[in-house]
């Protein structure tokens, strides 16, 4: 179950969605990265889990072009991201919905950023199904202010799959929900990546969210920031941690790990 070694080689040996390696990166004259190396296969779903402040979010930034490092190389596809950024879609901490917008046209909206109003409008079933997906078939006609915070979540979730994205990046996507919403919205991002097998990058900083849904579990240091385990998690899906030994053993490691890293992290900030 926890075996690093072998989950990396899995990942670089096959034709990686994502690659980092010898990513170098500072803000301000502070390292964020000084040599970051990791990979994620079509469609796994990996979750990088770390700190907070170690640079999870960062990495999304560099996959999507929004973001150049400093030395090293990303690659998205065996391309670089200004080559590769219609491959890739992005679901928030917050939902960012067009508040004008019902949901079916908050769905179709990055479609028409992208591709123009008339793809748009070709894409409308397709919206619809997706909603479907969701769990929304009847809610297509209701603007954000009357959808629960989950059911905005999973609008975004839904227009991020409308571009037909070979890659979905998702940056702590349920941390601003009440936990009942969070385990629901976990099963439910489960059961849509099963059903359409997209590649998946997850940020999170939650144990829990991880042991759920990793494939890998990437395991990131304190900056400047490094991969300091790749887990393989193959426990059978879907997946109780509290019922299964080998996940409450991870579960275990992992939390030791945090508290190691928060102390270190503290004692760097307070050196007295």
């Amino acid at each position: 179950m926890t075996n690093p070694t072998p989950a990396a080689d899995r990942a670089a040996a096959t034709d990686a969605a994502i690659r980092f390696q010898d990513v170098r990166l500072s803000f301000s004259g502070e390292v964020i990265y000084d040599s970051l190396d990791f990979a994620v296969g079509r469609g796994e779903f990996v979750c990088l889990l770390g700190p907070s402040g170690c640079g999870k979010s960062t990495s999304l930034r560099l996959i999507g072009d929004l973001l150049p490092a400093d030395g090293g190389e990303v690659t998205v596809g065996a391309r670089p991201p200004s080559q590769a950024w219609r491959e890739v879609a992005f679901v928030f901490q917050s939902p960012r919905l067009a508040p004008w917008r019902n949901a079916l046209d908050n769905v179709l909206l990055g479609v028409e950023l992208r591709m123009g109003r008339e793809e748009a409008r070709r894409r409308t079933a397709r919206a619809h199904e997706l909603l479907a997906l969701v769990g929304l078939a009847n809610s297509g006609h209701k603007y954000p202010s009357m959808l629960s915070g989950g059911e905005r979540q999973r609008v975004a979730i839904a227009r991020a799959l409308a571009v037909d994205p070979d890659i979905v990046l998702m940056d702590e996507p349920f941390s601003a929900l009440d936990p009942n919403t969070r385990r629901r919205l976990r099963h439910e991002i489960e059961r849509i990546w099963q059903q359409t097998r997209r590649t998946v990058l997850f940020v999170t900083h939650d144990i829990e969210e991880a042991l759920v849904l990793a494939d890998r579990i990437v395991l990131l240091s304190n900056k400047p920031t490094r991969v300091l385990e790749d887990i393989a998690v193959d426990a059978p899906r879907p997946r109780n941690p509290a019922a299964h030994p080998a996940l409450l053993a991870l579960r275990e490691h992992l939390t030791q790990r945090f508290a190691s890293l928060e102390s270190t992290h503290l004692s760097e900030d307070d050196p007295a």
